[in-house]
């Protein structure tokens, strides 16, 4: 059976967020929360009694803020907000960051300011536990009055309209509820906008970053542990003493981690006489590049919890004659750190790539482009070309959006954070880099084989055979694109991360103890 989380109560974490779309935890209102949310709903049913005008309970949107609406057409008024606001382009967001933004507004209502009914928060638990997660175009979004048609779409089926995929395949929402006899829900004053002003779009496409990311920091340290012993590097950089001298939490953990990797290793231990003098940057100064990642991760995953729990609508509904028409949903405090976590993220990519070069070149020991027989062979030559191509591509996409703003709605919306594209961008440049990650995985695998019969650290042993499981050691070529997708598969599932993590465990070995907050 799931644990429980209660929606609007608990405090909602990354780890706790995605267990709730992969339903590993199960979200429910509990009476304490319910009773929030229909107090909230009851102060929105006393404006509109009492004929006070308040910015989207019986006013228009954005531009027409001081267009009066009828007490007749306040319901109208909501259907058709979530009609007129979406516009959205493009392919749909992937299933999990549609659920995730479910989730995440849920949690957000729940806490008892955004005046919607208690039924319509039910309605959208009812989307999450039975998989049925609406159809959300991609672009359309400039983070600004919170993503507005990106979360119009999400809840067109609230009201019978739209499209959701479930089990695989996608559907009209009619058809979906004519199939579960559900009939659309009658919207209620200041609703529509509630559902459409917030972040969580940005929101959600943060959530996947941080986790994502995560796991390729972790990654990025076994990987790049496993090339400098291939290339006989010294560990001498990671001392603990070095790092205490400019202690960045991020420096220190990844001195850290790669100390324990490389520990008790035969192959370091065959040439610590050996007269090297310094290592390449991209070995020597894994501390001081994959730490300034961690640093700016560890940013982004603090600033994603506070949005993860706080209140992005508008107006925000404390009374009856109590209502703050704010800027809570401007997407800029997610938007610059999404950016920052940009390029923290390509530059771990760039350097990886440094190391797949270094790996070819035929020093060292190693046979040039990783094979004996080069010329009728051309080795592990041709996959650097792929990782230079995606570190490239990535440093096109640091560009950071959140630099940018287009005004809308009339000039009203004068500033937008284009947060949106921010978050957006950030999963693209993640998914290169877990190809950029195999790469260097692949070439570091076929490498460390060349100093048979030395072994490398009993933690890097399992993660190359753990690797050959997968892949076999190349002695001439073949279709690298299989080995590197198959190998892109085990880093963007988390399994090769967390194999090696289980399998340190068991050794007794933590590898970021002392770093939790590290952690998700």
């Amino acid at each position: 059976m799931p644990g429980m989380f209660n929606y609007g109560i608990d405090k909602l974490a990354i780890g706790n967020a995605i267990a709730l779309a992969n339903a590993k935890l199960k979200g429910v209102i509990n009476p304490e929360a319910a009773k929030r949310i229909e107090t909230s709903h009851d102060y929105v049913k006393q404006i509109v009694e009492n004929n006070k005008t308040v910015y989207g309970i019986n006013t228009g949107f954005g531009i027409l803020a001081n267009t009066k609406i009828s007490e007749e057409d306040t319901a109208t008024l909501q259907y058709k907000i979530l009609q007129s606001h979406s516009v959205g382009v493009g392919d749909p967001i992937p299933v999990e960051v549609a659920k995730l933004m479910l989730i995440t507004k849920v949690h957000a209502l729940a806490q008892g300011f955004s005046g919607v009914q208690l039924a319509t928060i039910e309605r959208i638990l009812w989307h999450i536990e039975n998989d049925v997660i609406p159809v959300v175009p991609e672009k359309g979004s400039v983070g600004a009055s919170g993503d507005l048609a990106p979360l119009a779409h999400l809840f067109l089926p609230l009201i019978g309209l739209g499209e959701c995929f479930h089990n695989g395949e996608r559907h009209t929402t009619q058809d979906l509820l004519s199939r579960h006899q559900i009939p659309p829900i009658q919207l209620g004053p200041k609703e529509g906008l509630a559902l459409i002003n917030g972040t969580q779009f940005i929101l959600s496409f943060a959530v996947k970053a941080v986790q994502r990311m995560h796991n390729c920091l972790e990654a990025a340290d076994i990987i790049g542990a496993m090339s400098l012993e291939a290339l006989t590097g010294t560990k001498a950089p990671f001392d603990a003493r070095l790092h205490e001298l400019r202690p960045f939490p991020g420096n220190k953990l990844v001195a850290q981690r790669l100390r324990f990797l490389l520990k008790d290793s035969a192959i370091m231990q065959s040439h610590v006489d050996c007269g090297r003098v310094q290592d390449p940057y991209s070995l020597r100064c894994m501390p001081q590049v994959h730490g300034a990642s961690r640093n700016a991760w560890l940013h982004s995953k603090e600033l994603t919890e506070i949005e993860l729990n706080a209140v992005t609508d508008n107006p925000i509904i404390l009374g009856p004659e109590d209502t703050i028409s704010g800027g809570n949903f401007h997407g800029q405090p997610l938007a610059l750190p999404l950016d920052y976590a940009c390029f923290a993220a390509s530059e771990l990519g760039n350097i990886s790539d440094r190391r797949c070069y270094l790996l070819l070149e035929g020093k060292w020991g190693l046979p040039m482009l990783l094979m004996k027989d080069v010329g009728l062979n051309s080795g592990f030559m041709i996959p650097q070309y792929t990782t230079a191509a995606l570190v490239t591509e990535n440093k096109t996409l640091c560009f950071p959006s959140s630099a940018d703003s287009i005004p809308t709605s009339l000039g009203q919306e004068d500033h937008v954070s284009m947060g949106s594209i921010s978050g957006r961008k950030l999963n693209r440049v993640l998914d290169n880099l877990e190809f950029i990650l195999a790469i260097e995985l692949l070439s570091a695998c076929q490498a460390i084989e060349f100093r048979s019969p030395l072994k490398s650290s009993e933690l890097l042993e399992f993660a190359h055979a753990h690797v050959r499981e997968h892949v076999a050691f190349a002695s001439e070529d073949r279709i690298f694109a299989d080995d590197i997708n198959r190998i892109a598969g085990i880093i963007k599932d988390f399994s090769f991360v967390g194999r090696v993590n289980e399998f340190a465990a068991t050794r007794g070995v933590a590898l970021n103890v002392n770093f939790e907050s590290f952690e998700i």
